[in-house]
């Protein structure tokens, strides 16, 4: 280590270099997997708000919320600790009064009972009552919209409150309006009034069982349970963007690990006369070899610190449009992999330097 650190010291300019370019890697590494990760929870931070085992769908759904419907009373042939009906419809609103096409917002729309545990927290206004709607934070924090607003649904004469907001809250990267579940029927079914003997669908029941969903009884050949985690792996698109990002950022990883490992033995070969005069002095190949390993710790450490330091520091100037969040274990992982691949990208120089023959070094 001390020989490592000495030659870096000494030569400054040839390392900065290298450092800047393992800064940028780590940084271009390290904001990707913050993208990554942010887009991903926009598909499905509504659904993690649940606290959820699982949830009852009909078995020809093939996992798709809105394609699964059935009657509310066949919530009585479910069993389980909790459950909570749900309603959901993807719908366009925009605030009452704008004519403007570019002031339409994509918003899905979820039918909850308030006595039940899919009622989201409030963090701003009051709950939702009849044809009133808890929104998420989102539409406030980019659309400007605020509690008390009339948000006009497309394509329909109808209006509904903005009575709060709650956070957290988007559902395949639209935000989520809180409803009753009758004002969501009326909305999907395009009603005026329920009553008593109308029966409209809803689309699923959220379950909750002590975490555990096979013991939870279905008298009903038409609906099944499925847990929470095997439902968002079949949320549109998510897999598929999931595993694009995943394998980009590790191509990355293993580019930047190949180019250190590419400069660490450029500079390992431009030093073989040097080395041959250490080894011909008595200095063994296995200590040399680990300088060579402890200076491209030490670069891609220092890199990788400047460049996670810079990450973190982006986060705080990003616009909330942006689905930019940091998840600082995926972050660690990440930065440790870089130079975990880089230490191995360094194997290379040592074999370069336990062949060096010190009399052919110094002629």
């Amino acid at each position: 280590m001390f020989l490592a650190w000495k030659e870096i010291k000494h030569s400054k300019t040839r390392f900065a270099l290298i450092i800047g370019i393992v800064v940028l890697v780590s940084y271009l590494v390290s904001f990707l997997t913050g993208l990554a990760y942010g887009l991903a929870q926009e598909n499905r931070t509504a659904v993690d708000k649940w606290d959820a085992d699982g949830i009852v769908l009909t078995n020809e759904s093939n996992l798709n919320l809105n394609s699964s419907m059935f009657e509310a009373e066949e919530q009585d042939y479910v069993t389980s600790d909790e459950k909570a009906v749900l309603g959901v419809s993807s719908n366009i609103v925009r605030i009452d009064g704008s004519e403007d096409t570019e002031d339409n917002i994509n918003v899905t729309i979820f039918g909850v009972e308030s006595n039940e545990f899919l009622n989201p927290e409030i963090v701003e206004g009051d709950t939702f009552e009849e044809d009133t709607v808890v929104a998420d934070i989102s539409l406030s924090e980019e659309e400007g919209l605020q509690v008390g607003d009339m948000l006009k649904l497309s394509g329909q004469n109808r209006e509904v409150k903005i009575a709060g907001f709650t956070d957290g809250a988007k559902f395949s990267v639209t935000p989520v309006l809180y409803t009753t579940v009758e004002t969501f029927q009326k909305i999907k079914y395009d009603v005026d009034i329920i009553e008593e003997n109308q029966e409209y669908p809803i689309n699923g029941i959220v379950v909750r069982n002590d975490g555990d969903i096979d013991t939870v009884s279905i008298d009903s050949d038409d609906l099944e349970v499925y847990s929470t985690s095997e439902f968002i792996n079949k949320l549109p698109g998510y897999n598929a963007q999931v595993l694009t990002f995943g394998l980009m950022i590790g191509f990355l990883v293993l580019i930047a690990a190949l180019v250190i490992g590419i400069f660490i033995y450029v500079l390992t070969l431009q030093k073989a006369s040097m080395l041959g005069v250490m080894k011909a002095q008595g200095i063994s190949s296995g200590y040399i070899a680990k300088s060579v390993i402890a200076q491209t710790f030490l670069l891609a450490l220092i890199g990788v610190l400047i460049g996670f330091g810079l990450t973190i520091l982006t986060g705080f100037f990003l616009p909330s449009a942006v689905p930019y969040q940091n998840n600082y274990l995926f972050l660690v992982a990440t930065m440790a992999s870089l130079i975990v691949f880089a230490l191995m990208g360094a194997v290379f120089s040592v074999r370069t330097v336990v062949k060096i023959d010190p009399l052919e070094a110094i002629e």
